[in-house]
């Protein structure tokens, strides 16, 4: 099970995207003896990995503190980065606390178009060098890419770039329409788009030594077993089954991306919420609305639940971009 942590909202970039319309700092933000609670309490709700993100994390200056006593309580703990502010001591420093992987963000091939999406010249060239830190410093890092319709055409050519910078791993993010990227909604694949892109992703997987994950975009399951291909993953939504994200404030929600607070962590023990939350409970019985209820790959699947809230105020409705749907005699590819 993933638990994800913003520790801080404060980021250097401003990025178009940003989920969290992360860059100031907010008020009241969890006190290191709040997050090593936080971290307790991830342990006894039986989470294994928690993801430590933001804004940007490495502006929390009690970062490799919280790492460490992560990885002393037995969690697995990993970071989520713009890698413009990585450096080789840094690096080192992070790996000694005892962070395991950290995943750096890279948007395209092309400088202008990441520095564009970042709002930062330069931001491109400085995440490269976040990376070759990491190389440096021996502690793995993994690429994220946010996938939009403007860079979904270099997806191989990122993978193949990533290879040649020594990832463990190419991990896709199919855009969300929340926070600040809801004003980029129609910048996301539509339904032909969507599916046409997983293949490719599931095609090129065949071609490399590294994993490439899709996030946000659960249907690679369903596409995976048509293909005849084998995943380690059990599942593609996870959201409220084996997955939550918390804020800066303690707010507890499913999924970055759904953004239904279910409770808050100084008022409620996290382990209690992760328990018994209606929102979560309604979330594992797997009654899903549309074609996703009928669905012969619900199973493995889930469809986007944070696809569904945005679309039809529903986080139990169907997919909404799904091509496959369950939909009696349709198929695919």
């Amino acid at each position: 099970m993933l638990l994800s942590w913003n520790t801080t909202n404060q980021c250097n970039l401003y990025c178009d995207h940003c989920y969290r319309d992360a860059g100031a700092k907010v008020e009241d933000e969890l006190s290191t003896a709040e997050a090593k609670n936080l971290i307790d309490e991830a342990v006894k709700a039986g989470f294994r990995i928690m993801i430590f993100s933001g804004g940007e994390p490495l502006l929390r200056s009690d970062l490799p503190d919280l790492i460490a006593y992560a990885a002393s309580r037995g969690l697995r703990p990993v970071l989520g980065s713009n890698g413009t502010l990585l450096t080789p001591d840094l690096a080192r420093e992070l790996k000694k606390a005892g962070a395991r992987a950290i995943g750096i963000s890279l948007d395209s091939c092309a400088p202008a178009r990441h520095d564009r999406l970042r709002q930062k010249a330069g931001a491109w060239q400085e995440a490269l060098s976040g990376m070759a830190a990491c190389r440096e410093a021996g502690l793995p890092f993994q690429v994220h890419t946010t996938v939009f319709d403007w860079n979904q055409d270099e997806l191989e050519k990122l993978t193949d770039l990533a290879v040649d910078l020594g990832a463990a791993a190419h991990h896709f993010f199919f855009l969300v329409p929340t926070g600040r990227a809801a004003s980029m909604e129609a910048e996301s694949l539509r339904a032909e788009a969507y599916e046409a892109t997983l293949r490719r992703i599931l095609q090129k997987q065949q071609q490399v030594d590294i994993e490439l994950k899709p996030t946000c975009a659960p249907q690679f399951m369903r596409i995976a077993r048509q293909m005849g291909m084998l995943v380690r993953y059990s599942r593609g939504c996870l959201a409220g089954i084996a997955y939550c994200i918390i804020s800066p404030r303690g707010d507890v929600q499913p999924c970055a991306y759904l953004n239904l607070p279910v409770g808050n962590v100084r008022e409620t023990p996290f382990s209690r919420i992760w328990q018994e939350s209606e929102v979560f409970h309604r979330l594992r019985t797997e009654h899903y609305g549309g074609g996703c209820g009928h669905c012969g790959y619900k199973k493995i699947c889930g469809g986007c639940r944070a696809r569904a809230w945005y679309y039809h105020g529903d986080y139990m409705a169907e997919e909404p971009w799904c091509l496959y749907q369950g939909r009696k005699g349709m198929k695919v590819g």
